[in-house]
């Protein structure tokens, strides 16, 4: 039995499975090609022109050191110090300890290294010897093992307070908190649950420790009774003993060591659930003294720290000499006078990407993730695993923000979380687990409600004997035709519950009937038409020559129903520059016929029978047009394009042909050539942060809104391949390509050597991908909710339909819901995706999604149910939309506030009361301010003197339609040191944070963020795999220009070459492959992407902006 069928399966559906699989062709995949000559490279694949030769700061890239950095295991956490390192002064395992040397408190005023040093940071010394040093700041503190006394001003003492309760998903300055120094004989100390920032605490002044308190609490549960809070240190004095310096980490008392004390999971899927995911309000059984999760089994790192969940360790205010990146507050409230010694705030003890994906993936990749139960948090997108539908869509069709909305509008208000589902209905599926079955109702069609038209679904309610059924989204009762009559057993379920894929699975298809067709006609099968600009620069260039000579096979795996011998797409050709030509490549003509159209102030199409073929029947004209084409134009002179009427003659054509379609176009040039949708260079940096910058995102003309409006209506998707050098005007070109739901390509300054590679395989992907013409979807919802924003590649007439002339495997909508009645807890909410298309085949079909959420009316609940991936993924939509009517510093000033007001919302009303100066972050929220941060810096918020206005604009079409997986590894992207590979497994070495101090000189790294793949060599990099990854002898020899790596038979070679394959085969897009050289000028580059640490571009590093948004949420709080 396959693993994808259902348990308690009855007789199988009996529907024949229509394919979606895209072929598998050997001659597309991405092979490797021979190396080739250099090209200029940019950010978004344009050049780099401003980049000087940087000066390496201070000790660059350090090496790891033996406590800190190595990162292979993918433990991540760490302690602070080197093993020898000595900690306030007093020796880390000889001092018997009355309470752990908690590290340096910081305060507002303590500076780190100045900015010369932004991404590289200090190794940790010793600290300053003089605890007095810092006394009129944290007077109050115990640090070490000794305690000062004069109390400090109230809210500025940055140190653990002595005996607040314990906070929900915090934890009050405690010994997972301030980090205690281990050395490497020593292991970590076991995990405490609760997690929390001491950033500005209230004074202490100078309370002896006494009380041993446990954590007895898991993140994000009610606190618990308050003779168990966590007190001054969760590493008590163990019984007056003092703490052995070689064992491994000593149990507390009361907390058996059941299970090496690792870092405490963020997602299990068996029984005990843990506070992020499942829905119970139960923590489950308690284990040896800590409620929520058993710890992962992987044995503990000696010398490293374990991050707990969320936890923060040492933290210090922020950095006055870090520029600041917010304007008006740069020293964030630091008090003036002569700054105490720089000192920072370690990066290990705040949340990390790596720590919370490799936990999801050790807790929840092995188990299949079923989807019959309402509101489970599904596992994260980085995480492998496996979906069995029994009820709800998988999380590859619809991820939500939160999985446990609020029950009031009021409730949702002041939380700030935005409610919102990412569909992405065509979502391809991995080959283990079964395509939505398609259902024939025959003539009659789909059984819907009478009145809000919903499909019939597994919620659906069956009354009466199952005569008649009520509606789960407007309890509306409605009549059961007679043909789809069926008895229920005695639970009230249909007794062909089983045999019914819309009343047993979350995702199914039905057949659509001529009711739901353009003018009640079915279909024709739709038609792809190729134009391709021929000016003087795609000649010159090479490039009409490559699209001729890739036609001509590619043309052999259009897309096809999954049974059908052939393709039924036809195609048609046409060239252009200042005027357009049709070709006539009827299979009976000995020759194709071209037919010139100059007045393209009025577009028509020349021919009709013969424009638009079967490709087997008309192969050798269209083989010998594409043989002549690149001879015709070999030596025009011709450099002026027109763009306009280009998509007009492809409309008209298909209007002709009475079917929908696509239009390939590719294009060089701004369209300044006189004709409709002429277009001038209005590229102007100055612009930039000022009012006028949002006209740069908006198109320069209506021409081209016009335009997209009319090809939605035939059904007519415009993809784009860009080849620009120099301004293009993306945002007014991409219009049409966004409004009709299709995608653009952009390759800036292309170059045959260095880009035929990713152009070829971006092409051959586009052209055979699974695509739904005409397409209409309507989100449904149970009543107290409904959908009332979109974001994507789309268009709208009304407000409920989104209509796309093309919606692609890849394509995302975005859909924003809110409150318009109250709901309740029992019922929970429901969404109904409801998506009509045209098949490539030419069928009309209906593809439904149903997904069921629970709802609360504890924000405790709302808070652990949510999902930040998708969360970010709203966010950088919403922001991206945003900079088109609003300056872009409103709209970062607008992100980071309501991210502020979401942690202050849970800080507020569901962390138990606590001083003011701890930062506690909900467990499943952890990583918000991170993964803002990079939002915040990304290209489209916050412009690098060498990004080009094009490429924000690309970026910004981009990334309004993408999935959650691709917006996570573009903001925040996967680093990879490959020499920690091992070469005799098939899996990837542990991916390390973002960040240049992570790197060290004698290694070599890849980073992809889905668009891109740099390769980072060190300087100190051993000569044996110099030769063995790039086949020279020294560092020096390594070609920069270098885009693919030479194939060489030894181990190393291969790994890394699979490991680049196995990442451009989960991309949507062929990523290009940029090699760099540590300290060379493309370094610079490379950097922009290492989002942990201070950007050029002003852009907070992660340490200083969790410093920015603890204030804010502070002042929020006050």
């Amino acid at each position: 039995m396959s693993v994808n069928q259902q348990t308690h399966t009855g007789p199988p559906y009996g529907q024949p499975q229509p394919g979606y699989q895209g072929y598998q062709q050997p001659a597309y995949g991405g092979q490797p090609l021979p190396g080739v000559p250099h090209a200029q490279y940019g950010a978004y694949n344009g050049p780099v022109p401003g980049y000087q030769q940087p000066v390496p700061p201070q000790g660059s890239v350090r090496a790891p050191s033996t406590s800190g950095t190595s990162l292979s295991s993918g433990h991540l956490g760490y302690s602070p110090f080197g093993q020898g390192d000595v900690q306030n002064g007093i020796p880390a395992s000889t001092a018997p300890m009355q309470r752990p040397p908690t590290s340096q408190p910081f305060l507002p005023g303590s500076a780190p290294v100045p900015v010369s040093q932004t991404s590289t940071f200090q190794q940790y010394g010793p600290p300053p010897a003089s605890v007095q040093q810092l006394s009129n700041h944290m007077a109050g503190m115990t640090i070490g093992s000794t305690s000062t006394s004069a109390p400090p001003p109230a809210g500025l003492g940055y140190g653990p307070p002595t005996s607040v309760p314990p906070v929900s998903g915090s934890f009050s300055a405690t010994g997972s908190g301030l980090y205690t120094p281990y050395t490497a004989s020593q292991g970590p100390p076991p995990p405490s649950v609760s997690q929390g920032l001491p950033l500005a605490q209230p004074p202490f002044s100078g309370q002896p420790v006494s009380t041993q308190r446990l954590p007895t609490q898991v993140p994000g549960f009610a606190p618990p009774p308050s003779s168990t809070g966590i007190g001054p240190s969760s590493y008590p004095p163990t019984t007056g003993a003092p703490r052995p310096p070689t064992m491994p980490g000593p149990p507390l008392p009361g907390q058996t060591a059941a299970g090496p004390p690792t870092s405490q999971p963020n997602h299990v899927s068996s029984p005990p659930p843990p506070p992020s995911t499942l829905s119970g309000p139960h923590p489950g059984p308690p284990m040896s003294g800590l409620h929520g999760p058993p710890p992962p089994t992987h044995p503990p790192q000696p010398g490293y720290q374990m991050q707990q969940n969320g936890s923060f360790g040492q933290v210090r205010g922020p950095q006055p000499n870090y520029g600041g990146a917010y304007p008006g507050t740069p020293n964030y409230g630091s008090q003036p006078g002569p700054p105490p010694p720089p000192k920072r705030l370690d990066p290990d003890s705040i949340p990390s990407p790596i720590q919370v994906i490799e936990d999801d993936r050790s807790n929840r990749g092995s188990e299949p993730f079923v989807t019959g139960v309402r509101g489970q948090v599904p596992p994260l997108v980085t995480t492998n695993f496996l979906v069995k539908d029994q009820g709800n869509a998988s999380p590859r069709y619809i991820r939500c923000t939160s999985y446990n909305i609020p029950c009031t509008s009021d409730m949702a208000k002041q939380s700030q979380v935005p409610l919102a589902a990412v569909i992405k209905p065509l979502a391809t599926l991995p080959p283990d687990e079964t395509l939505p079955y398609l259902v024939d109702h025959g003539e009659s069609g789909p059984v819907r409600c009478n009145r809000c038209k919903a499909y019939m679904c597994p919620f659906m309610q069956f009354i009466e004997g199952g005569r008649r059924f009520q509606c789960c989204f407007c309890s509306c009762v409605t009549e059961v035709p007679p043909h789809y009559f069926q008895h229920l057993d005695h639970t009230g379920k249909r007794v062909d519950f089983y045999d019914r894929p819309e009343l047993s699975l979350g995702s199914y298809e039905f057949l659509a009937t001529v009711d739901y067709c353009k003018n009640n006609k079915f279909p024709s099968p739709p038609a792809f038409i190729f134009m391709i600009d021929v000016s003087y620069n795609a000649v010159k260039s090479g490039l009409v020559r490559l699209i001729c000579e890739e036609l001509k096979s590619l043309l052999d795996y259009l897309p096809r129903e999954g049974n059908m011998e052939e393709s039924a797409i036809r195609v048609g050709f046409v060239t252009y520059n200042k005027v357009l030509h049709f070709y006539n490549v009827k299979s009976s003509l000995a020759q194709p016929q071209m037919m010139v159209v100059s007045d393209v102030a009025d577009m028509f199409v020349p021919l009709l029978d013969g424009f638009l073929v079967n490709v087997n029947e008309s192969r050798t004209v269209i083989v010998s047009l594409l043989d002549q084409i690149p001879e015709m134009f070999a030596d025009t002179r011709e450099t002026e394009t027109v763009f306009g009427p280009v998509i007009q003659a492809g409309l008209e054509a298909l209007k002709a042909a009475e079917c929908a379609g696509k239009l390939f176009i590719f294009h060089t040039s701004l369209p300044i050539a006189e004709a409709p949708g002429k277009l001038k260079n209005r590229d102007d940096k100055k612009l930039i942060n000022t009012d006028k910058e949002k006209t740069l995102f908006q198109p320069q003309t209506s021409f081209y809104n016009n335009l997209a409006k009319d090809c939605v209506a035939q059904g007519c998707c415009v993809d784009l391949f860009l080849f620009p050098n120099q301004y293009l005007d993306v945002a007014t070109l991409g219009i049409v390509t966004y409004q009709t739901g299709g995608s653009i390509y952009k390759y800036a300054y292309f170059q045959l050597e260095t880009d035929q590679d990713r152009f070829l395989n971006d092409l051959r992907r586009d052209v055979q991908k699974e695509v739904g013409f005409d397409a209409v979807m309507r989100v449904r919802t149970s009543t107290g909710i409904r959908a009332t924003d979109f974001f994507g590649a789309f268009y709208m007439s009304n407000t409920t339909d989104v209509e796309m002339a093309g919606l692609d495997c890849d394509k995302t909508i975005t859909v924003e819901f809110k409150h318009d009645d109250k709901l309740s807890e029992d019922s929970g909410a429901l969404l109904q995706c409801a998506l009509l298309y045209t098949s490539c085949a030419g069928q009309r079909r209906l593809r439904i999604h149903n997904l069921s959420l629970n709802c609360c009316t504890q924000l405790a609940d709302l808070y652990r149910n949510c999902e930040t991936d998708t969360l970010i993924n709203y966010l950088a939509k919403y922001a991206y939309r945003g900079v088109l009517n609003s300056p872009v510093k409103t709209v970062r000033d607008a992100l980071i506030n309501q991210c502020a007001q979401i942690l202050a919302c849970y800080r507020k009303n569901c962390a138990s009361p606590s001083s003011a100066g701890q930062l506690i972050l909900p467990e499943c929220m952890k990583l918000l301010p991170v993964y803002l941060n990079c939002v915040l810096k990304s290209d489209v918020l916050q412009p690098g003197p060498e990004v080009t206005t094009d490429d924000r604009a690309y970026i910004r079409q981009l990334v309004t339609s993408m999935d959650v997986a691709e917006t996570n590894v573009f903001f925040y992207p996967r680093l990879l040191p490959l020499t920690k590979a091992d070469v005799d497994s098939d899996s990837l070495p542990a991916a390390i944070r973002n960040s240049e101090e992570r790197l060290s000189k004698g290694d070599i790294y890849l980073l992809e963020n889905g668009l891109n793949i740099f390769v980072w060599v060190g300087v100190n990099v051993q000569q044996g795999l110099i030769q063995n990854l790039f086949g020279v002898s020294s560092f020096s020899q390594i070609s920069s220009t270098l885009n693919t790596l030479p194939v060489l038979e030894n181990p190393f070679s291969k790994k890394v070459r699979s490991i680049v394959d196995m990442l451009q085969v989960q991309r949507s897009r062929y990523m290009k492959l940029i090699i760099v050289k540590q300290e060379d000028k493309l370094e610079m580059l490379f950097k922009h992407f290492l989002v942990e640490d201070k950007s050029l571009t002003g852009g907070a590093s992660y340490v200083d902006f969790l410093c920015h948004m603890h204030k804010e949420i502070r002042q929020l709080l006050s």
